[in-house]
């Protein structure tokens, strides 16, 4: 995945990320005893002297609302999924391929080239092109040719042969270096369709494949061996920023634009009750 736009958006919301993610984690739902109401019978004696040992109460989880599917409204994501049993089963070769076509075609995935060819034409990236609407256009079709020939490699082709499942599975839970250590490696570990865990050869080999394919459209002075190789370190690498932004971008959403609600547990003489409060992140 030829992914600028993640990498230069990645360096500038990551630490806001973290911070308001830190502070979403620390928002921790208790369970609360239920309680009679202040109308209710007396309590009976077993309720005045309670057990010594009372079992321990679990704490509630909540369920992981799913992660959009676009990011800044310009990033196709529909390969993000929440890792929750619901969302394990394989999918079929149909869906992989509808997968792949998201991916490759959304009008997201065209707005996010036509910004990131003009990134580079203000950065002068990959300057052989030149500067003018030319040199723009041209810079946005090898943008719109990577995404299509990796989406369709990475997403569709290499899955079905492989049996591997090409979505990535968001955690949504648990400290913020675990989170960041599964987004990274992510990029080489890959579930299978028997949900099993392997090697991630559907990445690895199609960005490969996809740099490839790119030395056809590419400037001439930039269809080496070399070449190709580079971009493929870099692309794999921009995949692992990529799913960690995946990881995070809900959270930072939330804390950003939500309204997170938190039960708060009150203990007095009658028992405690639940309240829920509206706080603002």
């Amino acid at each position: 995945m030829n992914s600028i736009l993640v990498r230069i958006l990645l360096v500038v919301l990551m630490s806001c990320v973290f911070a308001r993610s830190l502070s979403a984690q620390s928002s921790v739902e208790t369970n609360p005893r239920q309680t009679r109401g202040a109308e209710s019978d007396p309590p009976s004696p077993s309720a005045v002297n309670p057990p010594a040992s009372p079992s321990p109460e679990k704490p509630a989880v909540q369920d992981l609302a799913e992660p959009p599917k676009r990011m800044f409204g310009m990033i196709p994501d529909f390969e993000n999924t929440n890792d929750t049993p619901a969302n394990r089963h394989p999918l079929t070769i149909r869906e992989k391929y509808i997968l792949s076509l998201h991916q490759a075609f959304d009008i997201s995935a065209h707005i996010g080239n036509a910004f990131q060819a003009a990134l580079q034409q203000a950065a002068n990236g990959q300057p052989r092109y030149g500067q003018g609407w030319d040199a723009y256009g041209k810079r946005f079709a090898a943008a719109e040719g990577d995404q299509i020939s990796g989406s369709i490699l990475i997403y569709g082709v290499l899955p079905t042969m492989l049996h591997e499942d090409p979505r990535y599975f968001r955690q949504g839970r648990g400290s913020t270096l675990s989170r960041i250590w599964y987004g990274v490696n992510r990029t080489v570990v890959t579930r299978r369709d028997n949900g099993t865990s392997g090697f991630n050869t559907s990445e690895a080999l199609g960005q490969l494949m996809s740099c490839g394919i790119s030395t056809s459209y590419y400037p001439q002075q930039d269809r080496s061996v070399s070449r190709v190789f580079s971009n493929w370190i870099v692309n794999l690498g921009s995949n692992s920023a990529y799913n960690v932004l995946s990881e995070y971008y809900p959270d930072m959403m939330r804390g950003l634009f939500g309204r997170h609600r938190k039960p708060i547990a009150l203990n007095g003489n009658d028992g405690a009750r639940q309240i829920e409060a509206q706080v603002n992140h």
